[in-house]
């Protein structure tokens, strides 16, 4: 079987269109070195919060932009030394350190405790999901290697999904906020950015693992060959 060309991927050039875009909106005001273009408030009694976020967001447009490479088929299988490299860029210059300062900045976010909970797991498991596939490239088990690394790359591009997510909520909920919220804005928003946070990586992980599901299924199952056919009586 020949390998698959890379026009045959439609779903690459709108995937790294939207990175690129996002990135494009994302990193530049922390580029700045301006805690008053910050999207994220600064607690009070946590000083270094803000420099730790412009390294998280440097680090994870690292990630992010060297994800687009790294999921690409055709690339990988016509660029395989360049796949290892951009591979240990993505690892060691963007999943780590994003990785590392996501815990950080998650544990005292201002928008709650569901906020922190769902972000101080989701950088715990994309640590631990990208350390197990760079170990498992180490060691040449290259099928192991993918189904670690897809779950990561769903953990890395959930960064995205989470702005969706957050849209969503805010349109479901605001118009609750005198019934629900009992008239409290802080409620309101910890309860939007809580559901942001949870669904942001929860689904796409979902979606990771049934299409890691599907494509074990489709190994198992037995094919039909013409000499298994039962006889037709005549």
């Amino acid at each position: 079987m020949g390998k698959t060309k890379w026009y045959r991927r439609p779903w690459v050039a709108p995937f790294a269109f939207l990175v690129l875009v996002f990135v494009a909106f994302s990193l530049p005001p922390y580029l700045t070195l301006d805690p008053a273009l910050s999207r994220v408030p600064e607690p009070p009694a946590h000083p270094w919060h803000f420099p730790v976020l412009v390294a998280h967001v440097v680090f994870g447009s690292v990630a992010i932009l060297t994800c687009v490479v790294q999921v690409w088929p055709w690339f990988r299988q016509r660029f395989p030394v360049a796949h290892r490299r951009v591979g240990r860029v993505y690892v060691l210059g963007g999943v780590l350190p994003a990785g590392v300062t996501a815990l950080a900045i998650g544990a005292v976010s201002p928008f709650g405790p569901l906020n922190q909970a769902g972000n101080v797991l989701m950088g715990s498991l994309w640590l631990a999901f990208t350390v197990a596939g760079f170990r498992m490239a180490r060691r040449r088990r290259f099928v192991d290697h993918r189904r670690w690394m897809i779950r990561s790359f769903a953990l890395t591009a959930s960064i995205m999904t989470n702005r969706i997510w957050g849209a969503v909520a805010t349109i479901t909920l605001s118009p609750q906020l005198d019934t629900t919220f009992g008239g409290s804005e802080v409620a309101l928003v910890q309860a939007i950015s809580g559901m942001a946070a949870w669904l942001g990586w929860v689904i796409p992980l979902l979606v990771a693992e049934w299409w890691l599901e599907r494509g074990d299924a489709r190994k198992r199952r037995p094919r039909t060959g013409r000499s298994e056919r039962q006889p037709v009586a005549v």
